[in-house]
């Protein structure tokens, strides 16, 4: 990497010699040219001065403070080195104070510091490991790119990191933003909001990534394939909740859902939680078709259920019935059948012997 700042770093009355190198990438972010949208070309913007309407090159670009009267003020490099502040070349230490106490909004550009040179290796270790020990960050001020600012050190993964902070008064005050109203908040609604926070689990950085711009590179592929980008997948729309409870509960039911920790109720009733949830009015009138559908079915079905085992009943019952007759036939065949075989015989021999009997009157005529 290469440094973008040299100085030192004054700790009371030892003087650390660092090489300032910056800490953060922001060529990875999706950047576009300009073009002139009828024709496609590129567009180039051109310093040109105003009194002559010339173009300069950069080697002839230099710097101008502009005063209250508009007068421009001529400022070199020579100038600047040239100024009266201790914190030109040294970042000097005022205090150390723990990291809790700086405002996030203060924070604006991120770097690392090295030792430059073997000699300031071990006060650079000395001061790294002080302040992790200490748990404590020190702030200073140093100038750097023609300006003086407040600076953060920190230990950070075995070096120490330095962030330049904003001025105090560089800060908005939020007065504007904030609510003028009085909000009243009950305490099971920060009960559950608090089971959000910690249902929601640790961040996982392997995860983070920035889907912008893998959207952005997709369609610049595609368009030079000559093709067309993916549709975009259409975001999942929730359910329209109007009561807040209803939304924590849910919230925290599908955060744990999705940590695979099954998706139980967040409050004391699982129903209550459901229940919360507001069915647009459109389609409440389906869903009660759509049940009293289902009831009719239901009921048609166990009607249905109803008459079949009524006939198959029926049909046991008859079926029990042949059964215990034929059992009665068979039980009383022993004299019954006798006297019914004996009938049948005499009744055959009768009707031979009247059949004989004609054969004989034909035959005497």
């Amino acid at each position: 990497m290469r440094s973008v700042w040299n100085g030192s770093i004054s700790f009371g009355l030892v003087s650390i010699p660092v090489k300032t190198y910056s800490a953060t990438e922001r060529t990875a972010s999706v950047s576009f040219v300009r073009i002139h949208a009828k024709d496609g070309g590129r567009i180039h913007y051109r310093k040109v001065c105003e009194l002559d309407g010339e173009e300069v090159p950069t080697e002839e670009v230099g710097k101008g403070y502009q005063a209250a009267d508009d007068t421009i003020v001529p400022i070199t490099d020579e100038d600047l080195a040239k100024l009266p502040l201790p914190t030109t070349k040294t970042l000097t230490i005022l205090a150390f104070v723990g990291a809790d106490e700086i405002d996030p909004l203060q924070l604006d550009k991120s770097y690392f510091l090295g030792p430059n040179g073997v000699a300031a290796t071990k006060p650079y270790a000395l001061l790294r490991d002080a302040l992790e020990h200490q748990e404590k960050v020190a702030i200073g001020k140093v100038a750097m790119h023609g300006r003086e600012t407040l600076a953060m050190l920190r230990a950070h993964d075995g070096a120490i990191a330095m962030h330049t902070l904003l001025w105090p008064d560089q800060i908005r005050s939020a007065n504007a933003v904030a609510p003028s109203e009085k909000v009243e908040i009950r305490e099971n609604e920060l009960t559950l909001a608090e089971t959000l926070m910690d249902s929601l689990g640790d961040l996982d950085e392997s995860e983070l990534h920035d889907d912008y711009r893998e959207a952005v590179e997709e369609l610049v592929t595609a368009k030079l394939e000559g093709g067309e980008p993916a549709a975009p997948r259409a975001a999942p729309r929730g359910g329209k909740v109007i009561d807040l409870m209803a939304a924590l509960e849910n919230s925290v039911r599908a955060a744990r859902e999705s940590r695979g920790e099954g998706g139980g109720a967040a409050g004391e009733d699982a129903d209550e939680a459901d229940q919360a949830s507001v069915t647009p009015i459109g389609s409440r009138k389906t869903a009660k078709k759509a049940a009293a559908k289902t009831a009719s079915g239901g009921g048609a079905k166990k009607a249905a259920a109803r008459k079949t085992s009524g006939s198959a009943a029926k049909k046991s019952a008859s079926g029990k019935t042949a059964a215990s007759g034929g059992k009665k036939t068979a039980a009383g065949g022993g004299s019954g059948g006798k006297k019914t075989a004996a009938k049948s015989s005499a009744a055959k021999s009768t009707a031979k012997k009247s059949a004989a009997k004609k054969t004989g009157r034909r035959a005497s005529a």
